[in-house]
Order: structure tokens, then C-alpha cells, then sequence
């Protein structure tokens, strides 16, 4: 039997020469600059990569009465490795004064994170996350619960009306809130404006922590080829966003030789209280009808937390069509 040792990656040169290892490629250099894991730890069986993690627990969310440490960037090879791995990442978690492990999360909730749990009948979307099944039964085998469940919905039906929006579209008229498409010659400015107001509408989120300007402007940079600005809404007053819509074009559909007829609803944000309420719903139906306009005949509410307001706002429009799970360990 081959023997098994474990090594720290403390740069990017050291996880590049890595890749001559054999078994399965090691994390990109890039991801691990990026990212900025407090730890990285890769599991040699031989000298062939079986497994890898990445430990946060300097720069965490709160979380009340407990002190996390976070387990991301996980890849394994089997499940020998996997039991193997989670144990090695709970006690190096577990050293550094952690006292409930959350996984899979790549440091914040704004990068990668959670397992899809139930694929469900219809095929992946553009921009969601995958994971090979056995992944949830080896988390689960190593003490790992669920801490929090998401889920993402189908609407079929575009035209939908709800008549509960006349009164809200009414009110935010009033107000002088202003819905108009993204200027895509002024990309980077648009980012700018919605990274701030996203600072502040998902603050009270699970798990929360900021997002640098750079990061946010990388991630969003990556997705501008693929952005048709009709579908990605701002919402202002006097000049100010106070909410928007970011949706894209299925483009996985394409590659299965489909024709694109589905927008992702990606993300919908809208500043706090009273005075905005009902701006996420008209958002939602506005996007949905712009969609059936451009010849879109379905819609994808992705990745919803199942305790959010998207989740009840998706409801009206749409049905469950995949789950995912967010695991913790107490240590």
C-alpha cells in the first residue's frame, strides 16, 4: 500500500512544481493568489496528488458563539483520501482555536461554495457549480452536517403578471426610481456602483464578509463577453443605484447543440427598508418580460438561500429544480 504524507503549499511556485506530481492536477497558481488561504494542504499518496484543501481562519464571518474556520478548495481523488483529508483540515482547524469547521466555502461566500446535493432532471446552467455526487457522502462520513440549504427554480412561463406589482411599480414611480439596462461602454463604472451596493444590501447575509473593489471587478470581468445589457438591470434615484439584476444568457445550452431560450437570474440586490420594498419583485418581472421579448421562453432563479427573500420572491414565478448544501463539523 502506498504510503501517504501530507505537505503545505506556502506559495504559488511551490503549488506550481506540484503539477509534475502526477494523480490529479494541483489548485492553479492563479486561485491560490487570489485567494489568499491561510493554509493549503495537499495529500501525497506516493508521490501522486490524492487530495488537496485550503484552510481560512484569520479573516472569517462571525458566527455567534463559535469561532469558524473555513475548508475550501477541495479536490480528492477517492474516498480514503477524502476521510483522510477532512480529518487532517478539521485538527489543523481545530489547533488554530476554530471551533466549527464550515464546507466547502472558498474563503467567502463571494467565491465558491456549498455542494450541489440533488442534480435533480434538468441538465447544468451557465455559471453553476459542480461537484462529483460521492463529494456529499464523504463530507457527511466525516462528521459534517448541514448548516444551510440552497436551492435554484424554473419559470416556464415569461409572461406571467403579478398584480400586486401595480401598486409597488406606482409607488417607486412616484419616488422617481428609475430602471434602465447596463451601459456596457462603461462596464467597470457600472461594476463600481453595483460592488458598492452590494456591500450593503448583503451585509445581514448568512455567513457574510466583504469583497475587495479588484476581486469583485475580476469576477464580474471574466462574465462581460458573455452579457447582453438588456438583461442586467439598475435601478436609481437622483442618480443614486439602489438596486439591481444581473442575468445572463445560458450559454451551456449552445454547447449541447440547444437553442439558447433561458436567462440565469444570477443575482438581484436592493438597498435595505421600507422605502425599496417590492423593487427586487419588480425587477424580477421586469428582467422575465425583457427576456420574453428577446425570444427567452424560460428563466433560472440560481442558487438561492433557502431562508432569503429571493427564495420568496422566486416562489411566485418558478419551481425547484436542483439543491445544494452548505456542510459544518463542531470541533
Amino acid at each position: 500500500m502506498l504510503t501517504e504524507r501530507y505537505i503545505q503549499v506556502n506559495n504559488s511556485a511551490e503549488l506550481a512544481s506540484l503539477a509534475t506530481q502526477g494523480g490529479f492536477p494541483p489548485l492553479e497558481a492563479r486561485m491560490f493568489e487570489l485567494h489568499q488561504p491561510d493554509a493549503h494542504w495537499v495529500l501525497l499518496r506516493g508521490e501522486a496528488i490524492a487530495g488537496y484543501c485550503s484552510l481560512w481562519w484569520r479573516s472569517v464571518p462571525e458566527y455567534p458563539g463559535e469561532r469558524l474556520g473555513l475548508i475550501g478548495h477541495y479536490a480528492v481523488a477517492d474516498g480514503f483520501a477524502a476521510a483522510s483529508l477532512l480529518g487532517h483540515a478539521a485538527g489543523e482547524l481545530a489547533a488554530q482555536g476554530c471551533t466549527l469547521a464550515i464546507a466547502p466555502i472558498d474563503g467567502n461566500t463571494w467565491r465558491r461554495y456549498r455542494l450541489l446535493s440533488d442534480r435533480g432532471t434538468e441538465p447544468l446552467f451557465f455559471l453553476e457549480p459542480d461537484n462529483p455526487d460521492e463529494w456529499c457522502g464523504q463530507f457527511e462520513a466525516a462528521g459534517f452536517g448541514a448548516i444551510a440549504h440552497y436551492s435554484s427554480a424554473l419559470a416556464t412561463d415569461l409572461t406571467q403578471v403579478d398584480l400586486r406589482l401595480t401598486a409597488v411599480q406606482q409607488r417607486l414611480d412616484a419616488a422617481g426610481v428609475k430602471i434602465r439596462p447596463l451601459a456596457l461602454d462603461q462596464f467597470d463604472a457600472e461594476l463600481e456602483r453595483i460592488h458598492a451596493l452590494s456591500l450593503v444590501a448583503f451585509q445581514h447575509n448568512f455567513l457574510y464578509s466583504p469583497i475587495s473593489q479588484a476581486e469583485f471587478l475580476t469576477q464580474y470581468r471574466q462574465v462581460r463577453p458573455y452579457v447582453q445589457p438588456e438583461l442586467v438591470l439598475l435601478a436609481e434615484q437622483e442618480s443614486q443605484l439602489v438596486g439591481f439584476l444581473f442575468a445572463v444568457p445560458d450559454l451551456l445550452q449552445a454547447q449541447r447543440g440547444e437553442t439558447v431560450d433561458t436567462v440565469i437570474l444570477k443575482t438581484v440586490a436592493v438597498l435595505p427598508g421600507r422605502r425599496y420594498a417590492g423593487l427586487g419583485n419588480v425587477l424580477v418581472a421586469r428582467v422575465q418580460a425583457i427576456a420574453h421579448d428577446l425570444g427567452y421562453r424560460r428563466a433560472i432563479h440560481a442558487l438561492m438561500h433557502d431562508d432569503n427573500n429571493s427564495r420568496n420572491l422566486s416562489s411566485r414565478y418558478a419551481y425547484s429544480i436542483r439543491r445544494y448544501t452548505l456542510y459544518a463539523r463542531k470541533l
